[in-house]
């Protein structure tokens, strides 16, 4: 290989030519430290530096193509949900859900998006925080959770908004803190919605449109 085409594929794969350029550093190092101490250190010093950088970037690109990975879920986060013409639009995370952060009565929550699940379920932590009303009649209802059967208490939130999505007075079943800690958008949301489908690892809503006064 020549030296214009080294250069070529160097630039090309910038991590590559961090990699080398951190070994050569650190090889000039021990080289220098013999006459120049101090210089000798300061290059190892970059020399580590850069292989750390390097290393780093490394995971990041594995995990950027491997969403099953532990370093993906370790990177893994819960975005606010885009809106793409006039839908919409949330992205699978690398646990295979969909996760978006709402506003519950003005106060941000992330809710797993389950279209199994019924209910939109919140933990009662969450609830007193949102400052969710409860049902009059302080009933209990029993609902079927990953974690088993639970007796939740009913409620209505004045508001659940993310994207374009917009809910008010939204059923909700509140649940016990240490049943589950999970918050849950359910079928009775999407129900509402004029559509909702899953796209290349995203979940697409679609809002009903507003109806015109007469």
């Amino acid at each position: 290989m020549s030296a214009d085409e080294l250069g070529s594929t160097l630039g090309q794969q910038p991590l590559l030519a961090l990699t080398i350029g951190a070994i050569v550093l650190a090889v000039a190092a021990q080289m220098v430290a013999r006459r120049h101490p101090g210089l000798g250190v300061g290059m190892r010093n970059a020399a580590y530096l850069g292989m750390l950088v390097a290393g780093l970037l490394t995971v990041v690109g594995f995990a950027s193509h491997n969403r099953t990975s532990d370093a993906a879920l370790w990177l893994d986060h819960t975005q606010a949900a885009l809106i793409e013409g006039g839908e919409t639009v949330v992205a699978m995370r690398a646990d295979g859900h969909f996760w978006v952060k709402a506003a519950l009565n003005g106060e941000p929550v992330e809710f797993l998006i389950d279209t199994g699940a019924t209910y939109t379920t919140v933990p009662q932590t969450i609830a007193e925080r949102a400052g969710l009303t409860l049902a009059e009649n302080g009933e209990g209802r029993l609902l079927d959770t990953a974690n088993g059967t639970v007796v939740a208490r009913m409620a209505s939130a004045r508001s659940l908004d993310f994207g374009n999505i917009e809910t008010r007075g939204l059923a909700l079943a509140v649940l016990p803190d240490a049943q589950n800690d999970t918050a849950v958008i359910g079928m009775n949301l999407l129900s509402q919605l004029a559509s909702w489908r899953v796209e290349d690892q995203r979940l697409i809503l679609a809002p009903r449109p507003a109806s015109n006064a007469s």
